[in-house]
């Protein structure tokens, strides 16, 4: 089996970077911090999360991130699952973040994006069934374009 653990991200601040991430992720913690050369610069960095995944963090970064309304190529977001859609988009208002966008309109799951302080869009999805077929569910026109596609790539 193969997971996720965890995604390196280049920010401005590492403070007001925790600051989002904190609140959408109250119950992780800071398991390391420390400094290191990355070719040629001095950049901070800690790893934010929990005993199973984390979010690197390195405060290296200059310029802005990618358009996300363009097209350029780079990271279009990141997506997490969360029981409680609600007390997400509640702290991350507390903290002073607003939703960017609220996802589609889908019987069996709820999701929104918010955009973290260096321009990351962040998203937030709550499945409301345990059924693969529900969560995962596509329209019927977008399903056999997917399986017409696998078999030619695959054959």
């Amino acid at each position: 089996m193969i997971h996720l653990e965890h995604i390196n991200l280049v920010v401005t601040d590492l403070v007001t970077s925790l600051k989002f991430y904190r609140a959408a992720f109250p119950h992780w913690k800071v398991r390391a911090k420390g400094e290191s050369n990355w070719y040629g610069k001095v950049r901070n960095w800690l790893h934010y999360g929990d005993d199973y995944q984390y979010l690197a963090l390195n405060d290296s970064g200059n310029g802005h991130n990618r358009d996300l309304t363009g097209h350029e190529l780079g990271l279009a977001h990141i997506a997490f699952v969360t029981s409680n859609i609600d007390a997400v988009i509640a702290r991350l208002a507390e903290s002073g973040f607003e939703i960017s966008k609220d996802g589609a309109e889908e019987p069996h799951r709820r999701n929104v994006y918010f955009i973290d302080p260096d321009g990351y869009e962040i998203e937030f999805v709550q499945y409301l069934s345990d059924l693969p077929v529900e969560r995962n569910a596509a329209p019927k026109s977008v399903a056999e374009e997917a399986e017409a596609f696998s078999k030619a790539v695959y054959q």
